[in-house]
């Protein structure tokens, strides 16, 4: 077989490559299909001469579909509280099942999105992943307006909106290959908080929007994201770029698993980013059902405030230390949870909220100073160039892993308070509950990463 024609990768005009002078470093070119089978982003003169300009064309259709891709699933949360008013006649803990189970869907599916990528190509799994998410939108949209639907479907329809928790992980992946590690960070900062952001706009938009003349329209919560999901796959299929030297690596999976701290970082981050998720989700029903009076136009404030304070959590780790920065956040969730009984017990609204906005600035704290430790935490120790470059690879598959188990908690709060009201007809066991997560958490970065004496704390993680 004779090898494809290259051409430039500007997909406003391909023109055929000229050849390059020997010592120069060949610019990033494509073949058909959009596939580019040379990159190397950390050559200086193949970043300057258009490895840039490509990386950038990608990243922003990339953040553009991970942001629908958070507010598909984050759409139940903010649909459910409004099932009563549309006719449909549910339970407390039914409530909780429709908002828990798009969480443990899009968790599990984490792992084999990040496998995607190498597999089908950055470019051709966005456009993929994207239009999956017209299944979720369309099926919302349909059900919502049949109040006589069972609960076994409405859960069928839940569980669909998980598709957009697996593209968090599939589009890190992705825009991780395109840049040179001075710059990933930045980078995927940029998509992840793209992201989040998704979630918080989501429960801003749908209370706008369902409103007519005609009084409640549920179904536009579903259908306002069908010309958004065409919109960014076109946008992938117009400006994105697959790279055939992009490959999946078992052996950074195979290392962080056999590695305690994969395992310890992934419980804490249930408390960090699966809090972020679970309380983002729970909050408008909370809301509805604690405080039926005040409307639900405010309850995408908690996820706009999580999803703000991600990047101030790497900063401030940066500056204190991942470990202590997450230690600190355990205590303010701690004492947020607290807050939250006491503002139930006092039925005080403002003091509900306060405490809910104080939870959810320490999540995404959390989040951003629990990521940071990982590079660091697998580098203490590798004091030769060949254990720096196992350090890294394992430190990948932490990432990966502890996205996707921390991605659980999202299941998990709403369930305990679900199991709570069910028990004890209130919501303070689970808070308090949560309280003992987050102080076991606390201790255990302590005792792990800060406790003078351990193996690791003098690393200053």
């Amino acid at each position: 077989m004779t090898a494809p024609t290259l051409t430039q990768t500007d997909p406003d005009g391909p023109h055929g490559p000229a050849a390059p002078a020997p010592e120069q470093t060949l610019a990033p070119v494509s073949r058909p299909g959009r596939w580019i089978d040379h990159w190397d982003p950390e050559d200086p003169s193949f970043w300057k001469n258009g490895g840039r300009r490509v990386a950038q064309r990608n990243l922003w259709p990339s953040i553009f579909a991970e942001f629908l891709g958070f507010a598909v699933w984050a759409s139940w949360s903010i649909v459910v509280p409004q099932l009563a008013t549309a006719g449909f006649a549910l339970t407390i803990d039914q409530q909780f099942w429709l908002i828990a189970v798009p969480s443990l869907v899009g968790a599990t599916l984490r792992i084999p999105y990040t496998f995607a990528v190498p597999l089908f190509g950055g470019r051709n799994w966005t456009i993929i992943s994207a239009l999956l998410l017209l299944l979720p939108a369309s099926a919302l949209a349909f059900v919502v307006t049949r109040p006589d639907t069972s609960f076994a479907m409405l859960l069928v329809v839940a569980a669909l909106a998980g598709l957009g928790g697996g593209n968090f992980a599939s589009s890190m992946a992705n825009i991780s290959f395109f840049y040179p590690e001075r710059e990933k960070g930045k980078a995927l900062g940029l998509n992840a908080a793209g992201g989040n952001l998704g979630t918080a706009a989501v429960q801003f938009a749908v209370p706008l929007v369902i409103v007519g003349a005609a009084g409640l329209h549920l179904e536009r919560a579903g259908v306002m994201f069908i010309p958004l999901i065409v919109l960014a796959a076109y946008l992938a299929w117009r400006r994105m770029d697959n790279l055939s030297g992009a490959r999946a690596d078992y052996r950074a999976f195979g290392a962080a698993t056999s590695n305690r701290h994969t395992w310890i970082i992934s419980f804490l981050y249930i408390g960090t980013f699966g809090s972020f998720i679970g309380y983002s989700g729970a909050f408008p029903t909370l809301l509805r059902n604690q405080f039926p009076e005040v409307t639900l136009s405010i309850a995408f404030l908690g996820a706009l405030v999580g999803s703000l304070a991600r990047p101030a959590g790497g900063i401030l780790a940066d500056r204190w230390g991942g470990a202590r920065v997450t230690i600190a956040s355990f205590a303010i969730m701690a004492t947020g949870a607290v807050g939250a009984v006491l503002a139930l017990e006092q039925a005080s609204f403002g003091l509900f909220l306060g405490s809910f906005l104080l939870l959810f600035v320490a999540t995404g704290i959390g989040n951003g100073a629990t990521y940071r430790m990982i590079p660091a935490v697998f580098q203490v120790g590798a004091t030769t160039p060949e254990r720096a470059a196992v350090a890294r690879k394992a430190a990948a598959g932490c990432i990966g892993i502890a996205g996707a188990i921390g991605a659980f908690g999202g299941f998990l709060i709403p369930r305990g308070f679900a199991i709570s009201n069910e028990l004890a007809g209130s919501l303070q066991p689970a808070l308090l509950g949560f309280v003992g997560m987050y102080l076991v958490m606390g201790f255990t970065t302590w005792a792990v990463y800060q406790r003078r004496g351990s193996a690791i704390s003098a690393a200053g993680i």
